[in-house]
Formats: structure tokens, C-alpha cells, sequence
């Protein structure tokens, strides 16, 4: 005989509540005393109650789908093996344990106007995380009049004050790389940028820059290369800057990293002993490498964890917009930089 499917006034009638006690439960709303919670849980686990998420939809108007946009070409996301997936896991983690799904747009925003139309029309989630998005991107001067919550991974250079965004402080951290280099008493201090409308490459340059104007040297614009965050940008700018004696260089991330330290083993030099380098997230391939890289470790699970948690806070009303997180970095001392053993030093805070 087959088994007659349960509904809330079944669940609510075997675990001794009221039909709103459990629908608050199945839809995660706030302000449920934990004993109840636990006890409405267990019978729903017992019964093997699965609730249909149409008609909860209906009620809730929430679809349960976080979307992630990220507008970089298909070949940009995958060169990349660490920075995205890692950031992608702490987001995931997050929309599983509140019982989201999670959408991935990669979108290259070459028609930016048609995507958001697109996205408004179809109501197709609940709210948006934004990565690694230009500044000049045409999308981020529809935010002010999106109708749903949008949490962005860096601090956007317009709007930001009405938007939630987690981020680090790339200016203090790079400004930290670049006076540990000076301090191991290396003079010609260079840098290889990042993408130049990426707030994180801006900030990381604007950081360069400072620690160079306050040293004895100054800033000396010949010995800024790069402007892309990949490894060729790296090879390339590290080429371009063999030319000006550097004999130290920070580079906005480690995959400029590593593709400077190719440049300079193929140039017959040595690193450190001709030319020390420091890179910026920590990546696997930073301390596998030879020599092992010195940089600067973000905490990038955590960033993508700490954003959606925002993002679904506003979803669920538990809190509003606005609130701007700075999450804390580590230099990690390793061979590259020239330095007598590896340590690790806390840099700034969030």
C-alpha cells in the first residue's frame, strides 16, 4: 500500500506544535526557541517529511538560489586553479548549511544592460554575491536599483556605502610586503600590478606607491610593469623591468609571482640572491615552488564564507544592508624574499 505523503499538519499533529511553529522551522525564519527547533527537526528526520520547496516558494517568495556572478572570460576562471574555486567552496559551504542553492554566472559583460534584464525579469534568485568586477563595469550602476540584496567580495569604487562588501586592506598589506623587502636592504624595490580596474589592483599599487614615497629611494614610476593578474603579465612585466637593475619585486598576486621568478631563472639570475620576490594570496603552488615564495595570505575561503552569510542575513531579514567587513592578512616569510628562516608575520586586522 503506498505511503500517504505528509504535509505540515501531520509533522505539526507527531511533534505537538502548531502548523506555524513548523512552517517557521522548514523555512529557517528566526525567533524559534532551539528546543522547539530541535524537537520539529527530529520528527521531520523521523518521518522522512521532504516539504515541497513550489509551494514554499509561494509563500516565502524566495526562490533559495543565491546567484554568484563573476564577469571573466571562461579561459580567465579556469587559468586561475585556486583563487575561484577556493572562494566558490566558502560561498557553497555556506548556502548548504542554510539550505541554499547556489547559481554561477561567468559572464564576460560585453552586454551588460541585456544580463540585467535578464536577471530582472526572470526573478531567477533571491540575492547576488559579486566578484571581482571592474570599476568601470556598466553593471554596478544598476545596483542602486536592484530589488534584491547584493553583497560584493571587494569594496566597490561607487555605491559601496549602500551595498555590503567584504574585503581586506590591500593598501596596508602591500605596504607591509614592500617595507619588509626594504628592510632586508634592497634598493631598487619594483612592482608588478595588478589589473588596474579591479579595486584589489588598485589598492595593491596605491600601497607600492606609499611605502616607496616614504622610504630614503622615493617612488619611481619606470619600475611599475604588469597590469594583468595572470602569470604571462608577470613573465612579461618581469622582463621589462630586468632592464631598470631592479633587485626586488612585489607583485600583486602569486601567479605574477611565479611568472616573474620564470623570468628572472631564465635571465640566469637567482632568486633571491639577485632579485627577491613577494607575492600576494598564498597560493598552493607559493610554497612548492622553488624557491619557496614569500607573499601575503588572504584568507579567501573565509571572504567568500563571510559574504554569503551577509548576503543571506539580508535575505532572511536578521539584518540590513551596508555593513562592510575587513578581514585580516599574514605575510608569510618563505625563501624568495631572501630572508634567513620562514616565519609569519600578522599584518593588518580586519
Amino acid at each position: 500500500m503506498k505511503k500517504t505523503a505528509l504535509n505540515l499538519e501531520d509533522i505539526a499533529a507527531k511533534a505537538g506544535v502548531s502548523r506555524a511553529t513548523v512552517s517557521r522551522v522548514v523555512n529557517n525564519y528566526p525567533f524559534v526557541k532551539e528546543k522547539t527547533r530541535a524537537h520539529v527537526l527530529q520528527v521531520i528526520e523521523r518521518e522522512g517529511y521532504n516539504p515541497n520547496l513550489a509551494a514554499r516558494a509561494l509563500v516565502t517568495q524566495r526562490t533559495q538560489i543565491v546567484g554568484v556572478i563573476i564577469p571573466q572570460l571562461f579561459s580567465t576562471f579556469f587559468e586561475d586553479q585556486y583563487y575561484f574555486p577556493t572562494l566558490l567552496h566558502g560561498i557553497a559551504q555556506t548556502t548548504n548549511a542554510r539550505d541554499y542553492a547556489t547559481l554561477l554566472w561567468i559572464e564576460d559583460m560585453t552586454a551588460p544592460e541585456r544580463f540585467y534584464d535578464r536577471l530582472i525579469r526572470h526573478r531567477l534568485m533571491d540575492g547576488l554575491i559579486l566578484a571581482s568586477f571592474s570599476i568601470t563595469n556598466p553593471f554596478l550602476k544598476q545596483l542602486s536599483s536592484l530589488q534584491i540584496p547584493v553583497v560584493l567580495i571587494e569594496k566597490p569604487a561607487q555605491f559601496f556605502e549602500q551595498r555590503s562588501y567584504v574585503t581586506i586592506d590591500n593598501v596596508g598589506a602591500a605596504m607591509i610586503a614592500v617595507q619588509h623587502l626594504l628592510s632586508l636592504g634592497r634598493r631598487r624595490v619594483a612592482t608588478l600590478m595588478g589589473d588596474q580596474f579591479n579595486p584589489d589592483g588598485i589598492d595593491r599599487l596605491k600601497g607600492y606607491q606609499i611605502a616607496m614615497t616614504q622610504s630614503s629611494f622615493g617612488y619611481d614610476p619606470r619600475l611599475v610593469a604588469g597590469g594583468a593578474f595572470s602569470k604571462q603579465s608577470g613573465y612579461t612585466g618581469m622582463k621589462a623591468l630586468l632592464d631598470q637593475g631592479v633587485d626586488a619585486v612585489f607583485a600583486a598576486n602569486d601567479q605574477i609571482a611565479l611568472g616573474a621568478l620564470k623570468a628572472v631563472q631564465e635571465a640566469g639570475l637567482r632568486c633571491p640572491d639577485d632579485i627577491s620576490i613577494v607575492g600576494f594570496d598564498d597560493l598552493p603552488a607559493a610554497e612548492s615552488s622553488v624557491p619557496a615564495l614569500t607573499t601575503v595570505r588572504q584568507p579567501v575561503q573565509e571572504r567568500g564564507a563571510a559574504a554569503t552569510a551577509m548576503l543571506l542575513d539580508e535575505i532572511e531579514g536578521l539584518s540590513e544592508g551596508g555593513k562592510h567587513i575587513v578581514l585580516p592578512t599574514e605575510l608569510i616569510i618563505r625563501e624568495s624574499c631572501g630572508a634567513a628562516t620562514p616565519q609569519q608575520l600578522t599584518m593588518t586586522k580586519g
